[in-house]
């Protein structure tokens, strides 16, 4: 069979990555990066897994490797972001050390590009495969969590590959699909402990999707699960042995007591929650539709009618192919149903981000049964598509405050944290701050470590506290997450006044997470 959509599937990809690429000296460290790259430090230099378990080793040795690899190691200090920072730190090169951290987590876009491609192609075709990677590689939120040293990415390309996986095991065992399988649900657990959770409730959404509507008969299963059960077990207990062996084999009473304790430590962060923000509410368990709102507000709005498309084919198609039209929307609502329905922790749409596999693909979908249909079809598809490249086009480099047309001008009224603000732009302000020639700051700041790390270069004027109740003479700056989850200080729980932030207009906004106030000197009595 021919393959004619690898060639220009592959030049996407090329021309993502040097998008990507070039984001990575734009911003600083966000606010987990440096927590990551200590704890894959940690376990590269000294072996051993103890900052913080409540995330696998995987991602967190891939964005520290580069920093190793140029001569950075382990220091001892008292905990994974100060470990982090050092590392950025290493041999007065920043700016280096931090792109070498961030490109770590190139390789996790790659998979999770080939797998949206493989995954089309396999069930669809050559057209379907280039129109779902142009879908995932012109998304910006894929764009902006490639871009960071943090797992979001690594969880989407690995959970994305073992349930491919999975499917082309289920569909004929063999030997090297069974080793496929493994490491690839090894993968996907050593990424990120979501996985645990996204593999299975997508399974189930496939299986009970696939059982509802071509209900086999009981013969039947028995039959497809009789050759099926010991070639399993074996890739169970293989992807078992893989992680343990990413825990470098430690025991005290289990094996790899890190990954029991990352666990708890997840479920107990889930059941207190997390401070979150959506549609002008603070909350801390979170909200069933967050993760709906998400999508619509951070996803490009072309590729909606896509998607929409795509399922309307996948439906009327669903007897066809042997379920192939149904485990692509199976996959993403299995994932959104369970993080909608379970998870207390709702930040930002990197939580959710394995699921634009499947969206991609369904979009894909849609794109190339239209595309087929008529002239006037055509021509919608590729206005769509053009209006996906342009909106994503000129989103750079700002990937990770992105939102579509529907949030308007003021999307921190919808939501903030990793979606808007997550302490990437300090960098931004020290270099205004400069041109303006500041040398006094009020500042609520949302990442003091890399702003401290400026003061040292000379590069940051000292900094106060914002006065709470009226902006002081002078320059006045806050990270704008900080101010709308912990106003002053408090929370909007507790706040008793609006802060001054919410009533005064900002003079400039710099990047698109930090507000810039000048409030002049009152004027002299006469």
């Amino acid at each position: 069979m021919n393959n004619r959509s690898l060639v220009p599937c592959l030049v996407l990809l090329v021309i993502a990555s040097a998008r990507i690429a070039a984001t990575y000296t734009v911003f600083n460290d966000t606010n987990d990066e440096t927590p990551h790259i200590g704890c894959g430090m940690e376990w590269l230099d000294k072996g051993v897994y103890q900052y913080e378990v409540q995330h696998p080793p995987l991602a967190r040795m891939m964005a520290a490797m580069g920093p190793y690899l140029i001569g950075a190691r382990y220091t001892g200090v008292a905990n994974a972001a100060t470990e982090g920072r050092a590392v950025l730190d290493f041999g007065g090169r920043y700016d280096r050390n931090l792109a070498l951290a961030r490109l770590g987590i190139l390789p996790f876009f790659w998979l999770a590009s080939a797998v949206v491609y493989a995954w089309a192609r396999r069930s669809f075709g050559d057209l379907a495969a280039f129109f779902a990677t142009l879908c995932f590689t012109m998304t910006p939120p894929v764009l902006a969590h490639s871009g960071l040293a943090t797992t979001d990415m690594a969880a989407a390309g690995t959970i994305g590959a073992a349930f491919l996986a999975m499917l082309a095991w289920a569909e004929r065992p063999s030997t090297w699909r069974s080793i496929l399988f493994a490491v690839a649900l090894a993968a996907a657990i050593l990424s990120k402990f979501s996985s645990l959770a996204f593999i299975p409730a997508a399974t189930l959404a496939a299986v009970a999707l696939y059982l509802l509507l071509e209900w086999p008969g009981l013969a039947w299963l028995r039959e497809w699960c009789r050759p099926r059960f010991l070639p399993l077990i074996a890739v169970g207990l293989s992807a078992c042995l893989l992680v343990w062996a990413m825990y470098r084999f430690s025991f005290s009473h289990v094996p790899a007591p890190e990954f029991w304790v990352g666990i708890g430590d997840i479920a107990k962060h889930n059941r207190n929650g997390h401070p979150s923000y959506l549609l002008g509410q603070y909350g801390v368990k979170g909200w069933w539709y967050y993760y709906p709102v998400v999508l619509m507000v951070k996803t490009p709005l072309a590729l909606i009618p896509l998607g929409i498309a795509g399922i309307v084919v996948c439906w009327k198609q669903r007897g066809t192919s042997n379920g192939a039209y149904l485990t692509p929307a199976a996959y993403s609502f299995g994932i959104l149903f369970f993080a909608i329905a379970v998870s207390h922790i709702n930040l930002g749409i990197r939580h959710i981000l394995p699921a634009l596999v499947g969206l991609a693909i369904i979009a894909g979908v849609g794109a190339q049964h239209l595309w087929w249909s008529s002239k006037t079809s055509r021509v919608l598809v590729t206005a769509l598509l053009v209006w996906l490249v342009l909106s994503s086009a000129l989103s750079h480099p700002d990937y990770l405050a992105y939102f579509n047309e529907l949030a308007g001008s003021h999307p921190e009224k919808i939501l903030v944290d990793s979606d808007l603000d997550w302490a990437q732009d300090t960098k931004r302000l020290a270099r205004r701050l400069q041109e303006l020639g500041v040398k006094d700051l009020a500042f609520d700041v949302f990442n003091s470590d890399y702003m401290k790390t400026l003061q040292a270069r000379g590069e940051f004027p000292p900094v106060r506290p914002l006065n709470p109740i009226q902006p002081d003479p002078g320059w006045s700056a806050a990270s704008i997450t900080r101010i709308t989850l912990f106003p002053m200080g408090q929370t909007r729980d507790t706040i008793t006044t609006q802060p001054w932030t919410d009533r005064i207009p900002p003079t400039e906004r710099i990047g698109k997470g930090i507000l810039l106030w000048y409030t002049p000197s009152p004027a002299a009595p006469k």
